[in-house]
């Protein structure tokens, strides 16, 4: 299966990684979310493992590897449960055909890893439960806690995975080693929460699951060693948090939070950097929230039918249509293994239900806009990815009722496994990352905001979009490393400003304030230490006016003059407000065009490929002798040039 899997994303994996920008920066060691340490060290040991691959290419390769794995793994669980193979498989096919799995498992992201994290703690417990062996609840227990220093994404197993090591297959229920894992994983939430009091209470009802049996001498210590094993494997687990500590006093170039002490690993893991939402109150109707995972499941199984987010009548059919498929595999799974099914209803509920109460998201970035019209109580990008659990769930049973129809209606085996792989042929050439367009942009917005760039130039940019395809320039291809990059939605972190100050001496003795305040101190210092400044043009006009008064847009940025003698002869401001440097914008428009080639992005769910190649546009339009209205009103919003 897993072999089988890899021959199947092989040629979807793109070589350079586009997909979101943030992979290549979390390579270079990056927690983000905070509490990925396991990760870093995982992907760069993968990464030196194939050297005759491009570093991009070979981290892609390891989320492609995980996401094999854990399907291979699922289908032997499912093999096991049911009785037949076939099932497993066809199961593993749909589910891992699954839009939001299969991104996953090609681009550089902790996802797949989590993904493989959280079936290995499953089919751990499932055999923990069935053979009753402590070895295997115990391995159950360290897989868990690995979801700490990996993902927490993990954890949304946890319910699943006590239920089936307390579930034994004679149906009498365990109630003590429910409560003694159930205080493991209280342990792990408390750990992630640094909340002290349940961390201890958690290690309380581990030792109470236990504590009639300590009456008894001669099996204290059979019993004892159980519950000390069992925290001795969280701690391990847990002490890959450490490998930040360890790695943030070398100070590498990318270093978030920079928690060279255990106070700042609290506040790493705590994640107090973000506005951390509570379950109440609500930061969108409730359901608002369920309906947005109405959305995210239409985009599962079908999206070549309509690459956006828009639906359309084909796609919701067959949307419907496997989760008709689901309902009968459900039923037919429940009447061949209760305890499988009860499994994997848990797991469906966690993976949809549960995730949305939990993380009580915003209204998700392309749904609910005329209900929700303020842009700030909307996520900045769609979260289909937290629910790969329930969509996991959803496409076992759904390949499981196609291979229960062939089966009732007494056709070949193979018919259900067809029917089970149709997701594979209405996704594959909207999931595939390898358009060379694509796949290569970071690199060209990289460079084009480089490149026009003086020596030693600080460069304000204004997100994700932005600083993600630098760093990976600068820290993995070595291009243009005399530049000084500023975040700019960074300036609120006191670490970063800190940072900024340990290592380029531009912020000053007054390292507080508002961002935009402290970001123009920087523009002011550095300005009189005669090196340039220059801002992308991501940036928003309000915050560019507010570092500086007099810029020169150069291709992707717009660089600040001081005096008008330093300002170029070749200005045209014909339809921009700042004035644009003709040569330099040349050379930019003609690198982006040698690169674009007349081609075009393609539709998608994720806007930010039409976003940033939109953004790739402006050298074009900022030269353009007569531009239309439509082109005016991007120099207004993707270009910031009016």
């Amino acid at each position: 299966m897993l072999l089988v899997y890899m021959a199947t994303l092989a040629p979807s994996v793109t070589f350079w990684d586009a997909g979101e920008f943030i992979a290549a920066a979390r390579v270079l060691g990056i927690p983000h979310p905070p509490g990925t340490p396991l990760f870093i060290v995982l992907l760069n040991a993968w990464a030196r493992a194939f050297p005759f691959l491009s570093f991009a290419a070979a981290t892609n390769l390891f989320s492609a590897a995980c996401t094999a794995a854990a399907l291979g793994l699922v289908a032997l669980w499912i093999a096991r449960s049911t009785g037949s193979p076939w099932f497993g498989i066809a199961g593993a096919i749909t589910a891992g055909a699954m839009s939001s799995i299969w991104q996953n498992a090609t681009e550089t992201e902790v996802y797949a890893a989590s993904l493989l994290l959280a079936v290995a703690t499953v089919v751990s417990a499932d055999l923990a439960g069935r053979t009753g062996e402590r070895r295997w609840k115990i391995l159950m227990v360290y897989l868990l806690a690995l979801s700490l220093p990996l993902h927490l994404s993990a954890f949304v197993v946890a319910p699943v995975a006590i239920y089936l090591a307390s579930q034994p297959m004679d149906d009498v229920f365990d109630w003590r080693t429910a409560i003694g894992l159930a205080g493991a994983a209280g342990f792990v939430l408390g750990v992630s929460r640094l909340s002290v009091p349940v961390a201890a209470a958690s290690i309380v009802v581990m030792l109470a699951s236990a504590a009639e049996r300590f009456v008894l001498p001669r099996v204290r210590r059979r019993v004892s060693m159980p519950v000390i094993a069992t925290c001795a494997v969280m701690l391990i687990a847990c002490s890959a948090l450490f490998i930040l500590v360890v790695r943030a006093r070398h100070d590498p170039a990318i270093n978030q939070a920079n928690p060279t002490t255990l106070r700042d690993l609290e506040y790493v893991v705590g994640r107090r950097q973000y506005d951390v939402a509570g379950v109440w109150p609500r930061q969108a109707p409730a359901w608002l929230q369920l309906a947005n995972w109405f959305e995210y499941a239409d985009w599962q199984v079908a999206l070549t039918l309509a690459p956006t987010v828009i639906p359309t009548i084909w796609r919701v059919l067959v949307t419907l249509a496997f989760a008709v498929l689901a309902v009968f595999g459900a039923r037919w799974h429940r009447a061949v293994d209760p305890r499988g099914w009860r499994a994997m209803l848990l797991l469906f509920a966690c993976g949809s239900l549960g995730v949305i109460a939990y993380l009580n998201l915003k209204a998700g970035t392309s749904f609910g806009w005329a209900f929700v019209p303020d842009a700030s109580r909307h996520e900045a990008r769609d979260r289909d990815y937290f629910f790969v659990l329930g969509f996991l769930a959803w496409g076992l049973w759904a390949g499981m009722g196609a291979m229960a129809l062939a089966q009732r209606f007494r056709v070949s085996p193979a018919l259900g496994m067809v029917v089970a792989a149709i997701p594979l042929a209405l996704n594959w050439k909207i999931v595939t990352r390898r358009p060379d367009l694509e796949a290569r942009m970071p690199q060209v917005l990289a460079h084009a905001l480089l490149d026009p760039l003086p020596p030693r130039a600080v460069l304000f940019v204004g997100g994700d979009n932005d600083t993600y395809p630098l760093w990976f320039a600068q820290q993995v291809e070595g291009h243009r490393k005399d530049v000084t990059i500023v975040t700019m939605p960074l300036l609120g972190a006191g670490w970063y400003v800190a940072e900024l100050e340990r290592r380029h001496h531009l912020v000053g003795t007054d390292r507080f304030g508002e961002p935009i305040a402290i970001a123009r101190r920087i523009a002011e210092n550095a300005l009189a230490e005669h090196r340039p400044v220059a801002v992308s043009l991501m940036v928003p006009k309000a915050d560019r006016d507010r570092l500086h008064d007099r810029w020169v847009a150069t291709g992707l940025v717009a660089v600040a003059t001081e005096v008008p003698a330093a300002v170029p002869a070749d200005l045209d401001s014909t339809w921009t407000i700042i004035p644009v440097s003709r040569s330099a914008t040349e050379r930019s428009r003609a690198m982006i065009e040698q690169w674009r080639k007349g081609r075009v992005v393609r539709p998608s769910t994720e806007p930010v490929h039409e976003y940033v190649f939109g953004v790739l546009s402006c050298p074009d339009l900022a030269l353009r002798r007569s531009p239309t209205k439509g082109q005016l009103a991007s120099l207004d919003s993707l270009c910031n040039l009016r």
